[in-house]
């Protein structure tokens, strides 16, 4: 019971799908994770993976003709699935919150920064003031690192940089005090600099609220920097899971290993290049019958292309979904059992004479 009660979000075979003219799009195959409070997950892989996907689903922003078709997803125990149209607005903002990739497409032009911040909060607190929600805004703003907060409440987005607009919309997202944050690639239109300044900021943000974070992205570097655990995506599915550490210094997975080859790395010799995967990504309207990372692995068997492989344990809390892994511990236990069947024959007397 006490586990069930650690869990801020439990997400289980979740399927999503969008139904179009051509056919049906399995977006997302059905994945499975959880979140604890506090903890800060990375979900890494290609463009088309279904990373975005599964961060609407949780949110209930899922554009038509996208639709869950299977699995759950449970926050702090209420079936988020289930919730009515009122129930998802509040959930919104208040449970979770969301930054976009582009904070321009989010901010509304015509509107200052202050009045967008302002009715952001009013919209989940009916009862507090104007005047009080401008002073939390204030205070939001100089929170995310915002200078001058009384003329920048009175300008508009066009008069901010790029990074000052990803700084309002963190400023947006955590000001009805929420305790899951969604990033959804919040540094890819950012410079280096701003990159690593944004990333301090919510490593920081997170230390002060103790909220849950999934952080999306491409940049296996970011999730090194900001990231408890791990989830690589491929083609709608999760084919490894783990802590960090486990991920970077023994990937199990040849998707996963494939994203590190392709990494630049600074303790890299100057003649050694980058590797990149084969292949081009799985045609989600007619994805193959097994694993379907198959066609790119350098290391395919048969069995890969006809059939899904399940996970397996390759240590804590760590696991992966690839066929060399299954074999590798089925060996492993063969082994075993053939050792400790010797074992015994060996204590077994032999014509009568022990050995």
């Amino acid at each position: 019971m006490s586990e069930q009660k650690n869990k801020l979000l439990e997400v289980k075979d979740l399927k999503v799908s969008f139904f179009t003219p051509a056919g049906e799009v399995k977006a997302v195959g059905g994945i499975s994770y959880d979140l604890d409070y506090g903890e800060v997950m990375g979900v890494v892989g290609e463009s088309g993976s279904g990373k975005s996907q599964e961060a609407y689903s949780i949110m209930g922003l899922l554009q038509s003709p996208g639709k869950v078709v299977g699995g759950s997803i449970t926050f702090e125990g209420q079936d988020v699935l289930s919730f009515t149209k009122d129930q998802m607005t509040e959930f919104r903002g208040s449970k979770v919150a969301m930054i976009f990739q582009n904070p321009m497409t989010c901010l509304n032009p015509v509107y200052t920064i202050g009045n967008q911040l302002v009715e952001a909060l009013r919209a989940h607190d009916k009862k507090i003031s104007k005047e009080e929600a401008e002073k939390r805004a204030m205070e939001m703003m100089e929170m995310v690192g915002i200078n001058n907060v009384e003329k920048r409440m009175k300008q508009y987005p066009h008069e901010f940089s790029g990074g000052m607009r990803q700084r309002v919309m963190i400023a947006m997202g955590l000001i009805c005090h929420p305790q899951l944050l969604i990033a959804d690639e919040p540094t890819t239109a950012l410079d280096v600099t701003i990159q690593a300044q944004i990333l301090d900021l919510m490593k920081d943000l997170q230390k002060k609220t103790k909220m849950g974070i999934i952080f999306i992205t491409h940049n296996l570097g970011v999730v090194a920097d900001i990231c408890d655990k791990v989830s690589v995506m491929y083609a709608g599915r999760i084919v490894e899971q783990g802590p960090v550490d486990d991920i970077f210094y023994e990937p199990a997975h040849p998707y996963t290993k494939g994203l590190l080859r392709s990494m630049p790395r600074v303790d890299a010799e100057s003649y050694e290049r980058l590797i990149p995967i084969e292949g081009t990504p799985v045609d989600m309207l007619n994805p193959p019958e097994g694993c379907p990372f198959a066609p790119r692995c350098e290391h395919c068997m048969k069995i890969c292309l006809k059939k899904m492989p399940p996970y397996v344990e390759v240590g804590e809390n760590h696991r992966s979904a690839c066929w060399l892994r299954v074999f590798s511990v089925a060996v492993v236990f063969v082994l075993m059992f053939w050792l400790s069947d010797v074992d015994a024959d060996f204590s077994r007397p032999v014509c009568g004479v022990s050995r």
